[in-house]
């Protein structure tokens, strides 16, 4: 099969950072699913892998965690999905990732895909849809209520790099499923049309300070804060803007944080790792399977659209290099996706 691969730790301006391969078609076994891959998309996570965990001696690794395809095999024990069924995911890191024509998945870690949406639409949403609903319902612990109320409550959510892949679909499932008043970030003219777009009630500037913005809103007090980047850079701000008993939940990586600055208003943190379940084959893997189907009948009935920000083509080593350097570059809006081989 087609694959595109890497054997060192390179800069993506390096035509060897990124190359085109053959590999064994693998075979499903237990709860595997064999997939075959109709649209990928690219994270943050492809490069940061890329960059920091170069395979073994002489081996290539295959990376990518975001897909379209159709189950071709089942394994023995697999029970949820059968041949010709057309599904979405974002997998397992420790796994070869979605960069290839066929892929294995756990079939827990599956969702039927949007029927509303194309391969390309669709591929765009997983990670960054596990990781939104992650730190709303599970680490921010927001009130969930149906698609068709509208009432609020009290909640207010900060969400710090809004316009990225998992603000795109957080601000979203934040306005459809709960009663939050959503204040999202954004710098750019653009990024900002965007996340009001996607239903935002309000947008401040972060290359500003953020607590006079937010104070002459008169919305009143932070409850929760989604910080979806440079968290080193806001923590501080987040203590002061938060209500007492106030949740921040982050996904990036800060060198350091003074967790002191917590106590007084008995703030909590959180650290949102969407591989966590797979990663350590947790008791309740299915609950990705689940959310994602979830996220697909909210696509499909009109309350979410995809995040699909620019479509590079052909999944290929030049397409993925170019759809890297976009992400390292942070000059992407929504997400990148790739189609066919």
């Amino acid at each position: 099969m087609k694959a595109i691969g890497y054997t060192k730790s390179l800069p993506i301006t390096d035509i060897a950072s990124l190359t085109d391969i053959e590999l064994p078609q693998p075979i499903a076994t237990e709860r595997d699913l064999l997939i075959k891959i109709r649209a990928i998309a690219v994270n943050p996570a492809d490069y940061k892998v890329r960059l920091n965990m170069p395979p073994a001696e002489g081996e290539y690794k295959v990376i990518g965690w975001d897909a379209v395809g159709e189950v071709v095999a089942t394994g023995e024990d697999a029970t949820h999905f059968n041949p010709g069924d057309i599904i979405y995911y974002a997998g397992d890191i420790t796994r070869q990732g979605c960069n290839a024509e066929y892929q294995l998945v756990d079939e827990r870690l599956v969702g039927s895909k949007p029927k509303s949406l194309s391969d390309a639409e669709a591929a765009a949403l997983p990670l960054t849809a596990i990781t939104a609903w992650e730190i709303l319902f599970e680490h921010l612990a927001i009130k969930q209520q149906g698609a068709d109320s509208k009432e609020t409550s009290e909640e207010v959510i900060l969400v710090v790099g809004a316009a990225g892949g998992v603000g795109s679909i957080l601000v979203q499932l934040a306005k459809a499923i709960t009663g939050a008043t959503v204040i999202a970030t954004a710098s750019r003219s653009s990024s900002a049309a965007w996340v009001k777009k996607l239903g935002a009630d309000h947008v401040v500037d972060h290359s500003k300070p953020l607590q006079a913005q937010i104070e002459a809103l008169g919305i009143g007090s932070v409850t929760h804060v989604a910080s979806l980047n440079s968290t080193d850079s806001y923590f501080e701000t987040y203590t002061e803007l938060l209500a007492p008993f106030g949740k921040i939940a982050m996904i990036d990586d800060p060198q350091a944080l003074d967790i002191t600055k917590l106590k007084m208003k008995s703030l909590s943190l959180h650290w949102e790792f969407m591989f966590a379940r797979s990663m350590f084959n947790a008791a309740d893997m299915d609950e990705q399977g689940r959310l994602l189907n979830r996220v697909s009948d909210l696509i499909d009935q009109g309350y979410v659209q995809t995040t699909l920000g620019k479509n590079l083509g052909t999944i290929n080593a030049k397409n993925l290099r170019a759809a890297h350097q976009a992400l390292e570059t942070g000059s992407s809006i929504g997400k990148i996706v790739l189609q066919g081989f």
